[in-house]
């Protein structure tokens, strides 16, 4: 029977199904920990790269000066956030919904087209696991070396070990804490005040638990972050299809499986070209084995490619054993890129980011809101003029003291009560109480629309909001 006549449940519209991964047991692993062995290759040494330049503007970024203050920061007490020459008020908060559902809809596109490249690439808990891991090879040694130092008895060279080893951990973990922190309190005074005891008691709390988090989750749960506690791993399933890049394992070509020598004809011995060496097992940061089928605990970080390709030299095999590939291609089909979901997808991307662009490049410098008395809708003044009572708020976001003329418009006369020149200090709320009154003569609705005007004194800002001017009931 063809393909056609018995489509797969996928073509049928039905979710995934993925291999659950082997138990610690069943993986070889004694104990509920893996032994990562380094692997070098194309996609490792990209991995690396990534996760270095992420990992350096991690840090960096607290540091950029710009003007009197750093590039970026996130000034909750005084509820501003400041990302290099842009200042966001919780009036602009709508970036950061903006911010969030481009976010989401990247996430859906780059699953659906790459798989979970995120997480192998540039997830936090993968770039810092593999920071760990590096100066974990670097302290007790390749893998076979860490397993040994494992077994063996407590003895002066596995407690230098293991101690130095655990203070780099805890050493990383707190300049990651602090580095975070620096996001939200000025990185000069934050180092300043926490190692001579002057920063606030908030800080050392969430030092501490940041620093602790960040070596437990890198240093001990690793893996179990992946498999147990995000989410991602298991709705992933629901946004993959046939032609999801993925890291497969030709089967085809691969069994069957079994040791030879270089010089064997792996057909004439009837084998494939897998030879079984385990090495992808060995190097999977999740520690599943990519020969027993696509599963949600792998990351698509690669490393098992690039250590199969390297046996696949060394044996005079043809590279591609593993490889990104899509099922369809794995079944001898020819992988589909423009597709309706993926196209759904980056539709809807791009409509999100043009949409933030443009309320980012729109962001007012300037604001005026109107809030009018409701105790009293309108009264009649001693001269016969109908009155009506605002409280006019403006907001500087500028990062200047500004002076601004307020107007009227709507209006054929009108007379103005309270100021119409105010200064107001740079990131101010100014309060201002006014009152209109107009002749009545001149109303002709019982309600009228007006627009208040703001306008700096040079000019160069300005803004303006509706209200209502009511005369009668």
């Amino acid at each position: 029977m063809d393909q056609q006549s018995n489509p797969s449940p996928r073509e049928r519209g039905q979710p995934i199904k993925v291999q659950p991964a082997k138990s610690a047991a069943a993986r070889g692993n004694p104990r509920n920990r893996i032994y990562v062995r380094k692997t070098d290759g194309v996609w490792s040494q990209l991995r690396r790269r990534m996760g270095w330049v992420m990992m350096g503007l991690f840090l960096l970024l607290p540091w950029l000066p710009w003007g009197d203050r750093q590039a970026v920061l996130f000034d909750l007490a005084q509820r501003k956030f400041y990302v290099f020459g842009l200042t966001i008020w919780p009036q602009d908060l709508i970036l950061l919904a903006l911010l969030f559902m481009i976010a989401a809809f990247a996430l859906f596109f780059f699953t659906t087209f790459l798989g979970r490249v995120w997480c192998g690439y540039m997830c936090p808990q993968s770039v810092w696991t593999f920071i760990f891991i590096w100066f974990e090879e670097k302290i007790e040694g390749p893998r076979n070396k860490r397993i040994k130092l494992d077994q063996a008895p407590w003895d002066w060279n596995k407690l230098w070990r293991k101690s130095a080893k655990h203070g780099a951990w805890l050493g990383i973990a707190l300049i990651t804490a602090l580095t975070f922190l620096s996001y939200f309190y000025p990185s000069r005074s934050l180092y300043l005040d926490f190692f001579t005891g002057q920063a606030p008691a908030a800080i050392y709390f969430w030092t501490l638990f940041f620093t602790f988090c960040t070596y437990g989750n890198a240093g001990w749960m690793r893996e179990i972050m992946c498999l147990h506690m995000c989410p991602y791993a298991r709705f992933q399933s629901a946004m993959f299809d046939t032609d999801t890049f993925i890291v497969g394992y030709d089967s085809k070509r691969g069994e069957e499986r079994g040791p030879r020598g270089r010089k064997q004809d792996p057909k004439a011995l009837g084998l494939g070209d897998c030879i079984d060496c385990s090495l992808c097992v060995q190097v999977c940061p999740t520690g599943i084995d990519i020969r027993n089928g696509l599963q949600y605990e792998c990351i698509n970080c690669g490393a098992c490619i690039d250590t199969c390709d390297d046996v696949m030299a060394k044996m005079g095999y043809k590279k591609g054993l593993i490889s990104y590939t899509t099922e369809r291609q794995l079944e001898g089909g020819q992988s589909k890129v423009a597709r309706p979901k993926l196209l759904g997808y980056g539709a809807v991307l791009t409509v999100m980011v043009v949409g933030f662009i443009y309320t980012l490049l729109t962001l007012a410098p300037v604001q005026i809101d109107v809030l009018r008395d409701r105790n009293q809708l309108f009264r009649e003044t001693r001269d016969g003029l109908v009155e009506n009572v605002y409280t006019l708020r403006l907001l500087n976001k500028t990062e200047q003291p500004q002076q601004f003329e307020l107007a009227v418009s709507g209006l054929p006369e009108y007379r103005w009560d309270g100021k119409q020149s105010v200064t107001v200090a740079a990131g101010e709320v100014f309060t201002l109480p006014i009152s209109i009154a107009v002749d009545p003569f001149y109303l002709k609705q019982p309600m009228t629309h007006i627009v208040f005007e703001l306008k700096s004194e040079d000019g160069t800002l300005s803004t303006e909001t509706e209200s209502r001017f009511i005369s009668s009931m």
